[in-house]
């Protein structure tokens, strides 16, 4: 039945793909209102695309019904919803005007309306300077701000956010974050899909989906409160953070551990007693959403127990001496140093467009420094590049993998590449299979997998020549918490084996696993420490108690600025 309050709704709601297949929604019901931010997560697969392709129109269920302004949308309607779908649904050889002019020709906003609205856009978003740059040239941050941009072209009664973070900086997400708030304030209906469940727990209401069923709706503090007195603090430092967090994983009586800095974050079973010395800490809605899930994963890996040690030879890992990149006139990194001894993790930090990808594809053998060294397992990057290149293993998501192949043969192809053969590559290739549970995909080409599936052959195309030295680009950008612990639990365990792990991330929980951060902004280094020293350190200029890793980033990008602005 129809809720006159309601902008949108979904009433038993059913979708399958493809006949008598499992369905990617389940007799979903639920109501989206005016001038509210509700959130919509779920793992991955867990049918949060389909539902907002069902409200914009372009998906019709197989069965319930889906209604806008009170009835079936009609294309009358679906000029008053904005869509803003994954990766932006930018055209990135247009500029930034280009874009919205055609969004504008789409939509049919009158010629006599554009020119205003284009200026109110530009100046909401901040891309006024930036109209003339093609998209694609645009950092991930600026792409967010135009994407949301080409949604409001008309301004919508309705707006459709499907993970508008992903890939994204903490300061643009907070950026976007006051922006969309802004439009609830102006009494739009905002969905707003996420797999940072921070977001989410700042959202009026939040609605839980779990392979294609809704298992929560309302407030994200009702689901939150169903783990008060559960969660705890432990000191881990001087006590080996990596191994205490495997054994707390795998105890019976912990739901949930992770990392933080010197500390684990701990989530125990209703009615279990904490582990000693434990601190209660406030429960948070990710601590709820992994809870209802089931827990996190166990902690032992079966990757890591199937790798090799790698040996100690005294010799740094990685080391950057005063790299140095320029693209014409443009200096996209600038004398940046460091080392980073075997069996660490190092965490590389920084806003979109501040060179942080630079410095790690210097690095990586994919960009030639313009002055400077780098050094991967004691091979010089400019006279031994490729000895380099085999003493590492690389994963990103857009870019490692070739999606037209299907598993098996991306597994096949990357293991020639490293130098496999014979028994030895058909052993490596089995072995990887069973560890990621890839076995039922190995038919399917790459780029079709669900989202946590593609980040596990990634890394297991990354790891199959056993290198010593790992590098991570955003290596988890988008994937839900439970994935994300899977991943961090391989990481722990190849660290422990003596791999060192060079990471790039917008994730701010991610980089919390790291033992050292740097981070590079506006093509320069502008600090280096822990994650708790980063910490105290934004304590120290903000005197906030407690902040998180989060509230530091910004806090030193924001301190680097006002530097700036006072030594012009």
């Amino acid at each position: 039945m129809t809720d006159p309050a309601a902008t949108a709704e979904l009433d038993a709601v059913t979708r399958r793909f493809g006949k008598g297949g499992t369905p990617a929604l389940d007799n979903v019901t639920l109501q989206i209102r005016p001038g509210r931010m509700s959130g919509l997560v779920g793992p991955d697969g867990a049918g949060k695309t389909t539902l907002i392709r069902l409200l914009a129109g372009l998906l019709d269920p197989d069965a319930g019904a889906v209604t806008v302004f009170g009835h079936r949308a009609t294309a009358t309607d679906r000029a008053r919803i904005g869509y803003m779908p994954q990766r932006f649904g930018l055209y990135e050889d247009l500029t930034v005007i280009e874009n919205l002019r055609l969004y504008a020709e789409l939509r049919g906003l009158p010629d006599s309306a554009r020119a205003g609205r284009f200026a109110e856009l530009l100046r909401f978003t901040d891309l006024t300077r930036f109209q003339g740059r093609f998209a694609g040239k645009l950092s991930g941050g600026m792409k967010q701000k135009l994407g949301l941009a080409c949604a409001l072209v008309e301004t919508p009664d309705l707006l459709l956010l499907d993970e508008p973070g992903v890939g994204v900086d903490p300061v643009s997400r907070r950026e976007l974050w006051a922006m969309v708030q802004q439009l609830t304030g102006e009494g739009i209906a905002v969905l707003w899909s996420t797999a940072y469940l921070d977001e989410a727990e700042k959202c009026d209401e939040v609605f839980l989906l779990n392979e294609g069923r809704l298992i929560h709706a309302g407030p994200p503090a009702e689901l939150t409160r169903e783990v008060t007195g559960r969660t705890f603090r432990l000191l881990a430092e001087g006590r080996g953070r990596r191994r205490l967090l495997t054994r707390m994983m795998d105890r019976d009586d912990i739901r949930d551990a992770t990392i933080q800095g010197a500390s684990l974050r701990l989530l125990t079973a209703a009615g279990a007693a904490p582990p000693d010395d434990t601190q209660a800490v406030p429960p948070r809605f990710e601590d709820a959403f992994v809870d209802r899930l089931g827990g996190g994963p166990k902690g032992t890996s079966a990757l890591a127990e199937s790798y090799r040690t790698i040996p100690d030879t005294g010799v740094a890992a990685i080391e950057a001496k005063g790299l140095t990149k320029r693209f014409g006139d443009f200096t996209a990194a600038r004398d940046i140093g460091f080392t980073i001894p075997r069996g660490e993790i190092f965490g590389l930090l920084g806003p979109n467009g501040a060179g942080k990808s630079t410095t790690f594809k210097m690095l990586c053998g994919l960009l030639t420094p313009t002055e400077g060294q780098g050094h991967v397992a004691g091979h010089d990057l400019r006279h031994a590049r490729a000895a380099a290149r085999q003493s590492l293993g690389y994963m990103a998501q857009k870019f490692s993998l070739y999606g037209d192949l299907s598993v098996r043969q991306n597994l096949n192809f990357f293991a020639g590449a490293y130098g496999l053969t014979g028994a030895a590559r058909r052993a490596r290739i089995a072995q990887l299979t069973e560890v990621f549970h890839l076995g039922p995909y190995l038919r399917q080409n790459a780029g079709g997998l669900p989202l946590g599936f593609r980040q596990r052959l990634s890394l297991a195309c990354a790891v199959m020549h056993e290198p010593p030295v790992l590098f991570l680009d955003e290596p988890t950008s988008g994937v839900d918490p439970i994935v994300r612990r899977e991943f961090w639990s391989h990481i722990n365990g190849l660290v422990q084996k003596g791999v060192t792990v060079l990471v790039t991330t917008h994730f701010m929980e991610e980089a919390e696993y790291c033992d050292r951060i740097l981070v590079i902004y506006r093509a320069e280094q502008i600090a280096l420490g822990t994650p708790d020293e980063l910490k105290a350190d934004a304590a120290a200029h903000t005197g906030r108690a407690d902040p998180t890793l989060e509230d530091a980033f910004i806090a030193l990008i924001e301190a680097h600025d006002a530097e700036a602005e006072a030594a012009a």
